[in-house]
């Protein structure tokens, strides 16, 4: 498997080195539009260096594209790395638009690549051991969701590309907040309504919002609410579901939101209450997971778990939410 990185920022640093070390896997060339940033990354992984992606997705010995860059590229360069058979994991959001979104699942289904959207947060230990549980029925009808993901801004965050209405698709509840949707969708199934506020509180970024306020009911009637927020002065991560019989919660995310932990417990009328607490120890492993079931999912040519469709919808709600904040009316979906 031939891999080619586009975009040596952030993500592709995140993602290089586990494509680099991964059985059967071969890291040909990492490009960015910046020459200085692909050739440091480069060096670092031992393959080539290149500027722009035009040329990097007509080479015949590249088999998979890894779409780093920031979401104004997302589309044209998914589109055209899977009209000439590559595989891709794109970045979320999926694209800038639902119109560029749906044009990527329609080229997806016509070629019949394997396509992923970045929703690592899926293969953190504390969430996937939690949706295991989940799934076993252990908590019972489920009844709402609480998301907290927040995030300290830093000075000169306005001259960021993710301040730039240009290249984003939104503020901070598409750019941080989007992964607590996904999680609930995953969780909850599909909502059938969206609404919320945002704000502008701290950071120059208007129109864009430095904090997002999401309220989403789900068709089981679950209601899930999530602050995605960039002035949380200090990082925090906290997801939970509540159903009839229990509840569960993940705290943290490793790094800066502090160790991950899964806290399960159980509804008890009379007794005391007890929580059981498991704690995920040692570096993020999200990436390592998230690559391995991409590769997974195109030796079974199958869909991945966190697929494209996944981007498409998560995308619809994000948008739905503001639909609701721009009209002052729930959106229904």
């Amino acid at each position: 498997m031939r891999v080619a990185i586009i975009g040596a920022g952030l993500q592709g640093r995140r993602r290089a080195p586990v494509v680099k070390e991964w059985p059967g896997a071969e890291l040909v060339i990492v490009t960015s539009a910046n020459e200085g940033s692909a050739k440091t990354l480069a060096a670092k992984m031992g393959c080539e260096a290149g500027i722009g992606w035009e040329k990097v997705i007509t080479r015949s010995d590249i088999d998979v594209v890894l779409v780093c860059t920031p979401p104004d590229l997302h589309a044209v360069i998914s589109i055209a790395a899977m009209k000439m058979g590559k595989h891709v994991l794109c970045e979320k959001p999926l694209t800038r638009t639902i119109a560029e979104a749906e044009d990527v699942l329609a080229v997806k289904k016509a070629t019949g690549v394997t396509l992923k959207c970045g929703f690592n947060h899926r293969h953190h230990p504390g969430i996937w051991k939690a949706k295991q549980l989940f799934d076993k029925g252990e908590f019972g009808r489920p009844l709402f969701g609480r998301c907290v993901y927040g995030i300290c801004g830093r000075p000169g965050y306005e001259r960021e590309w993710r301040a730039n209405t240009n290249v984003v698709a939104g503020g901070q509840l598409m750019e941080q907040g989007i992964h607590a949707v996904d999680l609930f969708r995953w969780f909850l199934g599909d909502f059938q309504e969206a609404t919320g506020f945002t704000a502008v509180n701290y950071f120059n970024i208007s129109p864009l919002e430095d904090n997002g306020f999401a309220l989403l009911r789900a068709k089981s009637g679950a209601i899930a609410s999530i602050h995605s927020s960039l002035t949380q002065w200090k990082n925090l991560f906290n997801f939970e579901v509540y159903g009839a019989d229990g509840y569960i919660r993940v705290e943290g995310l490793g790094g800066g939101y502090g160790n991950e932990r899964l806290i399960v417990g159980k509804r008890d009328f009379n007794a005391p209450f007890s929580e059981h607490i498991t704690e995920f120890r040692g570096v993020d492993r999200s990436w390592l997971e998230e690559w391995s079931e991409f590769v997974a999912a195109i030796q079974d040519k199958r869909e991945p778990i966190g697929s494209g469709q996944d981007g498409l919808e998560t995308l619809r709600l994000v948008y739905a939410v503001y639909n609701a904040v721009q009209t002052g009316q729930t959106t229904k979906l």
